[in-house]
């Protein structure tokens, strides 16, 4: 009766804390927010994102996983803080919207007639280049290549291209200064055996002085997640510890992961699970898991929960990938899985990753998916 009434209990509190979706939702808008600048490389958005979650760590009640919660480290990356003009044919192209410039480009300021090297791609002079593209995805450098390159949308500019006038201003950072954020909910029983859920807060920041790239989906969900989960772990701990680690230059290779496996905070041999947790925003058509043939019992026991439930309507396998902030654990032998969603809006990589059209579908189903994977993980 007693073993009865602490589940009852239990899928109560995981119910409660799964529907509280108004604070995911508040965390994501403030994410995505024109103060978070794209959580990138200008206007101090990875940084401001940084801190924002650090506070909130210490609010939620995690102990920092070292000496402070946050794990600096340094990388260069190509930046564009401020002059963004594109016209072609005398027409102003928006950014973001008309064109991008691709992440490796070098700043210019030149008027050329352009020459058509094929039906898509069109030269200037050899160090600038225009590309038509059916959709503008950005990305993000950590080198400066020797040809700029602009990307236009042909959904919004249609005409041939043969004149165009271009300003624009990039800044090498030879050591950008950046951290993950680290935080732990120490274990009742076995203190030193972990569960670990990771999710990477940065994105692409800013294109210019006024266009910047919200990711939303990419990964303020993942984030928001995160949080929301800690929030619960800290109010109700388990028998192990359970540690979240917001990861910093996913978007530049990964960066902030394989610093963090490099120098960890924690054992790693200590770690019996990861759950690594991006692009988890939607889920109508299901939800997809990196590494799950690597690891089949593991697979199985969150299959057996989601059956149980009927959380998800498909799951779907996926082999080994290095996609994401989990690679590098499984490279050094820590069992991980990398969760993302599919449906939904299409948006990935630019402008258009926002708050107000992600729906956050099956983010209570996927809550209590976690809580119920990781409860068996600890049986």
């Amino acid at each position: 009766m007693k073993k009865f009434s602490f589940f009852i209990f239990l899928f109560c509190t995981v119910n409660s804390f799964a529907q509280d979706s108004t604070y995911t939702r508040s965390v994501i808008n403030t994410l995505t927010s024109k103060t978070f600048w794209g959580r990138g490389y200008t206007k101090d958005g990875m940084k401001k994102a940084a801190g924002y979650i650090a506070d909130t760590y210490q609010k939620i009640g995690l102990l920092p996983m070292g000496a402070h919660y946050q794990q600096y480290f340094a990388f260069p990356v190509n930046t564009f803080p401020g002059k963004m003009m594109v016209a072609i044919n005398g027409q102003k192209l928006v950014p973001g919207k008309d064109f991008i410039i691709t992440n490796e480009s070098q700043g210019i300021k030149q008027k050329a007639s352009l020459t058509p090297i094929d039906s898509l791609n069109y030269q200037a002079t050899p160090s600038l280049i225009i590309s038509l593209k059916d959709k503008l995805t950005w990305s993000a450098a950590t080198e400066v290549g020797q040809v700029t390159n602009i990307q236009v949308n042909k959904k919004y500019f249609s005409a041939i291209p043969k004149e165009i006038s271009v300003d624009i201003e990039n800044r090498f950072i030879p050591d950008f200064q950046a951290a993950n954020i680290c935080g732990i909910v120490r274990g009742t029983q076995y203190p030193d055996s972990l569960l670990i859920i990771t999710a990477h807060y940065d994105h692409l920041g800013g294109m210019g002085a006024d266009t910047f790239f919200p990711g939303a989906n990419d990964n303020a969900a993942g984030v928001a997640t995160l949080l929301s989960l800690a929030k619960y772990y800290a109010a109700h701990p388990q028998p192990y510890s359970i540690g979240f680690i917001c990861f910093a230059a996913e978007e530049s290779g990964l960066l902030g992961s394989r610093y963090f496996v490099e120098n960890p905070l924690i054992p790693l041999g200590n770690i019996k699970f990861l759950l690594n947790l991006d692009l988890v925003g939607t889920g109508e058509s299901g939800m997809t898991v990196v590494n799950a043939p690597v690891y089949p019992k593991a697979f199985a026991q969150l299959n057996a929960v989601n059956t149980e439930h009927h959380y998800i309507s498909k799951i779907n396998p996926r082999g080994k990938a290095a996609n994401s902030d989990h690679y590098f654990f499984t490279e050094k032998g820590v069992p991980a899985f990398f969760i993302y969603t599919q449906g939904g809006p299409s948006a990935y990589h630019d402008i258009f990753d926002k708050s107000e059209t992600l729906p956050l579908t099956k983010y209570n189903d996927l809550f209590k998916l976690i809580v119920g994977f990781n409860q068996k993980l600890m049986e």
